[in-house]
């Protein structure tokens, strides 16, 4: 990809910001109207990047990052008002009252969700909506490659009370063709949803997108390196992962033992089988970065370190102690993938530890990496993560999901640390939410992203995810109230400022 047709080459700003988190009337963000005034709103701050999470469909956790497919959308984000205005519901069908924020109560939502989309699809099948058959056939068709497997996989998973495919029956399990025809015969309704889910997901996407583009405002996405264990992909493409003949993982991911954790982290996801996937020139993963590019411009490539050697941890251990690194074919692979795309619309999250190969690896592909500006300041000057040691080719954020936001950051920081930031910045701390986007909006970086949640100058409570904690995290909402015209305005002025604006 040249510097001339290559975004992330351009000095521009963005918005880090999750579906989910969007205000709306259903108790949970979704592709409805608080989706087209969220692009108004990033229009009005001359922002040209909204970057979110992953966009699958979540289980348990509602990690957007554990999804039970890597192809499919979370079904939960569909519109209500664009199922009415397609005529597949009536206003009446979801006369339910919703808290506007500040959390997701997903117990409510879910099944609230679930039963609208079930009513459209019977309603569908009964004749309404049906200037939409002919679009539904055609994405079927398109979108087999990954689509059949999945409806039939959460079809199983539904008739079995939701449980994983490995405590499934084994012709089940081991998909076997017989079964398999069974299973079809015997849900094809509930084949059918799934099937139909996704397509209003992707059609109302799709919408969303092209309103985007229409503002020169493009999307970030976020692609996991590792799939879910229980998952389709896993389920229909056993092949291309290190399990036993049973299909159980007999390796799973991880990290090592660090300064920060003796035991390591257990990830558990199953692990790629990278000789099999380089038999068929990584036909399944350059299958799931063309599904990603129809529905983002770029892709933030989650544990990019991972492509160059992964932590591969026996299954049956209790910690990530055990484990080995094992080296991964990082540049074989990206290749093949810079060749099917004709460039690489990639950022490479090389955050943590990161060895002289990795970052070799990141440059030989002239792949952005980020850097984090929350972690800067617990050293030296000399700290890579201070702006004043950044490359060009970089992509800078004040935190990520995964932080605290910068105020409650620094209000638990320790006072060495406060110290440095109030030198560096040369300024008391008082406003420091908006004192960091100022320090990444005039650092060289090509790309500045702030999560929303700074730029409301908002406190611990409102962080999106705390790394190793199960339950409650993905829930914050942005209120309707909090997008106040001045803030943006506010954004705007560093943006212009500091010569990020929309080119």
């Amino acid at each position: 990809m040249s510097a001339s047709n290559d975004p992330l080459s351009i000095r521009s700003a963005g918005v880090l910001l999750h579906p989910t988190s969007l205000p709306g009337a259903f108790g949970i963000g979704d592709l409805g109207p608080g989706a087209y005034a969220w692009i108004d709103t990033l229009d009005r701050a001359k922002i040209s990047w909204w970057q979110i999470l992953p966009l699958g469909p979540t289980g348990f956790g509602n990690s957007p990052y554990q999804a039970f497919s890597a192809f499919a959308g979370n079904p939960v984000l569909v519109s209500p008002l664009g199922l009415r205005d397609d005529g597949l519901v009536d206003e009446s069908d979801f006369a339910v009252s919703f808290s506007s924020g500040p959390k997701v109560d997903y117990d409510k939502v879910i099944p609230f969700k679930n039963q609208l989309l079930a009513k459209a699809w019977d309603n569908f099948r009964k004749g309404r909506g049906n200037k939409l058959t002919g679009d539904f056939e055609a994405f079927r068709k398109r979108e087999a490659v990954w689509l059949d497997d999945y409806a039939l996989f959460m079809a199983i998973k539904d008739a079995r009370g939701g449980a994983g495919w490995l405590q499934w029956p084994k012709e089940l399990r081991l998909r076997e063709p017989k079964a398999l025809e069974t299973a079809k015969r015997e849900l094809e309704t509930s084949v059918g949803l799934h099937a139909f889910r996704q397509f209003l997901f992707y059609r109302q996407w799709g919408w969303l997108r092209d309103y985007a583009q229409k503002r020169n405002i493009r999307i970030i996405g976020d692609l996991p390196i590792f799939v879910s264990g229980d998952s389709s992909d896993v389920w229909a493409n056993p092949q291309f992962f290190k399990l036993n003949k049973e299909r159980q993982p007999t390796v799973v991911a991880g990290v090592p033992p660090d300064y920060f954790n003796a035991d390591g982290q257990l990830w558990g996801n199953p692990l790629y089988d990278w000789d099999a996937m380089a038999n068929t020139g990584y036909s399944w993963w350059i299958a799931r970065l063309r599904a990603s590019f129809e529905l983002v411009d770029v892709v933030r490539l989650d544990h990019f370190r991972g492509f160059e050697s992964y932590w591969e941890v026996p299954a049956d251990s209790q910690t990530a102690k055990t484990g080995k690194w094992v080296k991964a074919p990082g540049a074989d692979f990206l290749t093949k993938v810079g060749t099917a795309f004709r460039g690489l619309p990639i950022i490479a999250e090389d955050l943590g530890l990161i060895t002289p190969e990795v970052d070799a690896l990141r440059k030989q592909f002239d792949l952005p990496g980020m850097k984090v500006l929350h972690f800067a300041f617990g050293g030296e000057p000399h700290h890579m993560y201070l702006p004043h040691s950044y490359e060009h080719r970089t992509v800078v954020y004040t935190g990520t999901h995964d932080n605290d936001t910068t105020r409650g950051w620094y209000a638990a920081a320790p006072g060495h640390e406060k110290d440095f930031v109030r030198r560096y910045l040369a300024r008391g701390g008082d406003d420091i939410a908006w004192d960091m986007i100022r320090l990444a909006w005039e650092s060289v970086a090509n790309v500045a992203v702030v999560p929303l949640q700074d730029v409301l100058n908002l406190g611990s409570e409102s962080r999106m995810n705390f790394p190793g904690k199960a339950l409650g995290n993905w829930a914050w909402r942005c209120e309707p109230q909090q997008l106040q015209p001045s803030t943006l305005d506010r954004l705007a002025e560093l943006t212009w400022l500091y010569d990020r604006q929309r080119k």
